[in-house]
């Protein structure tokens, strides 16, 4: 199974965006899938205010497991953490468009969970919109897949 297909599959199980793309890298990340799902739990929706997209979130996790500075005699390893986290946040938001709910296209691109489904996800209306729109099951695979394949092609790149 591929990662993209890993991830999706986690979340049409009912896990977060962000514990999904964490998780299907987990083994990567010298993670167990517990672990990886644990450390995700909590970045979804936003982080549940509706702030950085917890699929870019959890691609962010991936990142910092693999290439993360541990050593602050190593400025080399900062430099390439800060150069893989610009690239993620930068890819993600150009590939996302900002309020249409399509998460795809060329205008004004976010990474911030409230501007992609452009509703309130932190009141109960906006989470009724969302689904009503069916967001959270036809465009949050989509931001999922979309984090998926930016990290791999970072991944392949360093």
């Amino acid at each position: 199974m591929t990662h993209k297909e890993k991830a999706l599959d986690y979340f049409a199980r009912g896990y977060h965006c962000s514990q999904s793309v964490l998780a299907a890298f987990a083994d990567e990340c010298g993670l167990t899938e517990t672990q990886a799902l644990k450390l995700g739990g909590c970045f979804g929706s936003g982080m549940r205010k509706g702030e950085v997209c917890g699929a870019c979130t959890g691609a962010l996790m991936v990142l910092g497991a693999l290439y993360g500075q541990y050593d602050k005699s190593d400025p080399e390893s900062k430099l390439l953490a800060d150069a893989v986290n610009d690239e993620m946040m930068d890819g993600f938001k150009k590939l996302s468009v900002s309020g249409t709910g399509t998460g795809s296209g060329s205008g004004s691109g976010t990474y911030i969970c409230n501007d992609l489904l452009g509703c309130d996800i932190t009141t109960a209306e906006g989470v009724q919109e969302a689904r009503n729109r069916k967001l959270f099951t036809e465009l949050c695979p989509t931001l999922v897949a979309n984090a998926v394949d930016l990290l791999e092609g970072i991944i392949s790149r360093h």
